[in-house]
């Protein structure tokens, strides 16, 4: 097993609450999701920041949990969250050339572990379709409480329609105002097509602090009622 460090970014109470609130919300989808796909409609969404961000907080609630990358085409999560070398990563294990463990990263959060993607592949779709991805799968769901798979924008190809049939459930990032309401359809539609469960959509990038009314009223109200609520009742800042 590896070991990194991780290059974790500090965020504001209001965006760990909303993971919190999400982790939360697919416990509550029912004991047998433990394998979670996370895409998006189009590339830049955010779900690879959505990915590591609900993994991390599985870990950091006392779940042991793996965070599998596998957008091999165009992953983002070595450049953006790790500190030190990865030999062996995703494409390595399903090619054969390592095992499992050799690929897995051990991260200086406890009971946070991660695979990233590896070399980039000429056939990504195959790979993720073959045996060897979903022995991975299984061993997940044998070794850790959670399982979060990045999977790639399935707006743009088939892998994230793929992966879905080796999940238990499926999320799909939307960021705020850039895809019309007949491409996010289409995209439901494309899960539903591979039988693939879909347990939410995810609103990403929403202004909480412009001038719209959402983000007039809850960024006045949620960000003043809860800062002080949590602050008073756990030692926080109050004001």
């Amino acid at each position: 097993m590896q070991q990194i460090e991780l290059n974790s970014v500090k965020h504001d109470f209001r965006t760990n609450e909303a993971f919190k609130t999400l982790r939360t919300n697919i416990e509550f989808a029912g004991e047998d999701i433990q394998v979670i796909g996370i895409t998006s409609a189009t590339p830049n969404e955010g779900k690879s920041t959505v990915s590591f961000e609900l993994a991390r907080s599985f870990a950091e609630s006392g779940k042991r949990t793996l965070l599998i990358d596998a957008d091999l085409r165009k992953s983002v999560m070595r450049s953006r969250h790790k500190i030190g070398r990865v030999r062996y990563g995703l494409t390595n294990v399903l090619v054969k050339k390592v095992d499992i463990e050799d690929a897995i990263c051990e991260t200086d959060i406890e009971d946070f572990h991660m695979i990233f993607a590896g070399p980039v592949p000429p056939n990504p779709s195959e790979l993720l379709g073959g045996k060897s991805f979903k022995r991975m799968i299984e061993y997940g769901r044998e070794n850790y409480d959670m399982v979060v798979i990045d999977a790639p924008p399935i707006g743009s190809v088939i892998d994230a329609a793929v992966i879905s049939k080796k999940c238990d459930g499926m999320m799909i990032v939307i960021e705020t105002g850039i895809i019309s309401y007949r491409f996010a359809r289409k995209v439901v539609e494309q899960l539903r097509v591979a039988d693939a469960k879909i347990l939410g959509v995810i609103l990403n990038k929403m202004n909480l602090t412009g001038k719209g009314y959402y983000g007039k009223y809850y960024g006045r109200y949620y960000g003043k009622y809860y800062g002080k609520y949590y602050g008073k009742y756990y030692g926080g800042e109050s004001e």
